[in-house]
């Protein structure tokens, strides 16, 4: 399905039972809204579960960037508003926390409850030039020399080794994803400094991460644990970058018991 909001065409689901409190899911840097499929059997038996796809991502508009982390937020603000939800979870992951953080801080009174997975709140300076890097490689060659090493960050050595063909849908993903909006995003995530205000945090939050993740560490999610007054900080084992995938039981147990806490709203 699809709806005009923000002043671009935004690619969504939902489903669940219709009365149930609302989970919104937002995705990582190229991917798209499937990449939540490992989760949704465990939340839609009792939320109602709205995805989408993300500014310049799988069915959503791409315009030329570059996008801001706020943009973003707002995207999913004039979503929320155009579906008619007044209140949701939110769960994030990398791209998608950043953008979770952005809107706690901004419209903290839509948020009931917020899950920041493998994400950070401030690029260090030393990365910078590896976000320059990889936009001059897509404005060169496109998106299909960034699938392999992409892969490599997101999933474990043994987890790509054994389950290889299982991951070629996460390639395509990578290879399909428009290189405007892979170019808008890295724009918006090279530019993210949030670490000084994050402390503003105040809807109940869980931080999740890999304990193997290469991109945004362990430190990365403590340093947001740390700021964030009464969160609660969950590291899984034999995961890289995509835990919510590598270890999927881990992950959704992680998930279904911190809403759980929270009750039903």
């Amino acid at each position: 399905m699809n709806v005009t909001a923000n002043g671009i065409n935004i690619r969504y689901t939902i489903e669940g039972p219709e009365k149930a409190p609302v989970v919104t899911l937002s995705h990582s840097l190229s991917t798209d809204l499937s990449m939540w499929e490992p989760q949704m059997e465990a939340l839609t038996s009792q939320y109602r579960v709205l995805r989408y796809d993300t500014r310049g991502h799988g069915g959503t508009d791409a315009p030329e960037g570059p996008y801001s982390l706020e943009q973003l937020a707002e995207d999913a603000m004039a979503l929320l508003g155009a579906l008619g939800i007044s209140r949701t979870h939110f769960i994030g992951l990398s791209m998608g926390g950043m953008i979770g953080q952005v809107l706690a801080m901004s419209h903290p009174e839509v948020l009931h409850g917020l899950i920041l997975c493998d994400t950070s709140s401030r690029m260090p300076d030393e990365a910078k030039p590896v976000w320059a890097e990889r936009i001059q490689e897509v404005q060169a060659e496109g998106m299909e020399g960034q699938v392999e090493p992409t892969m490599e960050r997101w999933f474990t050595a043994p987890f790509r080794e054994s389950r290889s063909a299982e991951l070629n849908p996460v390639r395509e993903m990578i290879r399909k994803t428009k290189p405007a909006g892979y170019i808008g995003c890295c724009h918006a995530i090279q530019s993210l400094d949030l670490a000084d205000q994050i402390s503003r945090i105040a809807v109940p939050t869980m931080v999740i991460v890999g304990e193997e993740d290469p991109g945004t560490p362990v430190e990365a999610a403590q340093a947001i644990h740390d700021q964030i007054k009464d969160s609660e900080l969950v590291i899984l084992k034999s995961a890289a970058h995509l835990s919510s995938m590598e270890q999927p039981k881990a992950f959704n147990d992680a998930v279904t018991g911190f809403l759980a806490e929270l009750g039903n709203h």
